[in-house]
C-alpha cells in the first residue's frame, strides 16, 4: 500500500478504534456517553457556557450532530439549554450539576485510556507525531475555500 493511502487508512482506523475503546471503558465504568458526548461534555468543562456553534466549532463536528449530542446529553440531565438573553435564536449550553459531577471520575478515565493506547511509544515519538498531525490539519485548515484547491 502507498504511503499516502496508509496514511489516510490508518488516521481513519485510530479515529474510529479510539472511540470505541474509550466507549467500551465508559460502558465498563458505568459512565453513560459515547466519545462524541465525552467531547461535547470535556469542552462545557474547560470552556464554561458556549453556544451550541461555538461546540460546533472547537470538536470540529457539524451543527446537526451537535445538536444530537447535546439532545442526548439533556436526556441525561447533564446540560441544559438556555436562551441567550441578547439573541433569543442563540442557545447556551450550561452544564448541570449531575453533569459536574462526572468531570472528574470521567476525565481521568480518558486520560487512562489514552494512556493504554500510547503506552510503548516514546515522548519523542509522540510529539513527532503530534506535530504532523498539526501540520496535516493546518494543510487542509482552509477546506473548501479556495476551490482551485478541491480540484485533482
Amino acid at each position: 500500500m502507498i504511503l499516502v493511502k496508509q496514511v489516510g487508512v490508518y488516521v481513519n482506523i485510530l479515529n474510529c478504534r479510539l472511540k470505541k475503546y474509550l466507549a467500551e471503558v465508559f460502558k465498563k465504568n458505568g459512565v453513560n456517553l459515547t466519545g462524541e458526548q465525552y467531547l461535547v461534555m470535556d469542552t462545557l468543562w474547560n470552556e464554561g457556557t458556549l453556544t451550541q456553534q461555538a461546540i460546533a466549532f472547537i470538536i470540529q463536528k457539524d451543527k446537526n450532530s451537535v445538536t444530537q449530542f447535546i439532545d442526548n446529553l439533556e436526556k441525561k440531565g447533564l446540560v441544559t439549554r438556555s436562551v441567550s438573553k441578547d439573541d433569543r435564536r442563540v442557545n447556551n449550553i450550561v452544564v448541570t450539576e449531575e453533569g459536574m459531577a462526572l468531570k472528574d471520575s470521567t476525565k481521568q478515565l480518558a486520560i487512562e485510556t489514552m494512556e493504554k493506547a500510547i503506552k510503548g511509544i516514546s515522548d519523542e515519538d509522540l510529539l513527532t507525531f503530534v506535530a504532523v498531525l498539526k501540520k496535516v490539519c493546518a494543510n487542509i485548515s482552509d477546506f473548501g475555500k479556495n476551490a482551485e484547491e478541491l480540484e485533482l
